[in-house]
């Protein structure tokens, strides 16, 4: 990358989130940092509500299309866009509604985020279904439009299961099922699986080369394989949801710098820490992976992560690697 591009890239990240921040119009960030948190009334090895609560985002009013699909203001040049893993969650936030209230409106509002799940899944180059973010995104790399990713692959498939065990229309299931093949092809392969080199598996959220590992991501899309394996008794994605439980056991002391956990494995001198909301989700994802395998690991880091979390010295520390990071390679 030139010196030129460089500056540009870093102008257009900062521009963003400063106007996401400094505004008083809901952006993207609106609808992405509600507080992390359990849904108690998921029940382990069963397809039910999902696994977190996603409470503000039932209601997410505040950029729709005209079919009610949820889009995303990114401002500046990206501007509105649909967003698949935020019309997932929009979808599965409904549906724990739905499935507590038997409220009819909020399962019209989950199978409308079901339809455009159906109606967008598309294959790559790789001949692989996928669900495409069609603007470019400012990561370390930029993500250049078409690209896809292992969390919306996860939550789509979370969603449309939800949607054809509440409606009975097959075409979310056969949706479901195609989306999986994703999980079954290397990043190489027009999927969103890595093998390292000593043979650990990984479900990547953003495909970079070398991949980053993002741990959010990597949990996340993992629970709608796990939960592909509930719907339909398939063996293959209980045998491939129980490898990436393997890996991430062998990996947890890697996110774990001694006073806060890490967003990624960047790869670079200076770690990515999680941001404070991250930091909150990474400990709500194994508790509830807790709930999901009684492993006393995911609750040994959980409990640690949280302590991190309430020193107010390990936070101040954090907020200022965070922000060293952000200036060194954004």
């Amino acid at each position: 990358m030139s010196a030129i591009a460089a500056i540009e890239k870093r102008f257009n990240y900062y521009h963003r989130i400063a106007s996401a921040y400094l505004t008083n119009n809901s952006s993207q960030l609106s609808f992405w940092h509600e507080r992390p948190a359990l849904n108690e009334n998921f029940r382990p090895g069963e397809l039910g509500e999902y696994y977190m609560t996603f409470t503000d985002k039932a209601d997410y009013s505040a950029c729709r299309d005209p079919q009610g699909v949820p889009m995303l203001d990114y401002r500046g040049a990206i501007g509105p866009q649909y967003n698949p893993i935020a019309i997932a969650q929009y979808g599965l936030a409904n549906y724990n509604h739905f499935a507590h209230t038997g409220d009819a409106e909020r399962l019209r509002r989950c199978l409308v985020a079901a339809d455009w799940m159906v109606q967008t899944l598309v294959e790559n180059p790789h001949g692989v279904p996928v669900w495409n973010h069609h603007f470019n995104w400012e990561y370390r790399d930029t993500l250049k439009a078409p690209w896809y990713s292992g969390l919306a692959q996860g939550q789509g498939v979370s969603l449309l299961l939800r949607a054809h065990l509440a409606s009975g229309d097959h075409v979310y299931l056969e949706s479901a099922t195609r989306a999986m093949i994703s999980f079954s092809r290397s990043t190489d392969d027009g999927g969103v699986m890595f093998r390292d080199p000593i043979g650990r598996l990984w479900l990547e959220e953003y495909l970079v080369t070398p991949p980053t590992h993002i741990l959010n991501g990597f949990i996340w899309g993992s629970w709608g394989i796990l939960d592909y394996s509930i719907a339909t008794g398939d063996v293959r994605s209980g045998a491939l949801f129980n490898e990436l439980l393997d890996t991430l056991r062998a990996v947890l002391p890697m996110y774990d710098v001694g006073f806060w956990s890490l967003y990624e494995q960047s790869g670079t001198r200076l770690p990515m820490l999680a941001s404070n909301f991250y930091h909150r989700l990474h400990i709500v994802q194994l508790r509830i992976l807790h709930r999901i395998t009684n492993d006393p690991v995911f609750k040994e880091f959980a409990d640690r992560w949280q302590r991190y979390s309430e020193d107010p010295f390990g936070r101040r520390r954090a907020f200022l690697q965070k922000a060293m990071f952000k200036l060194c390679y954004y």
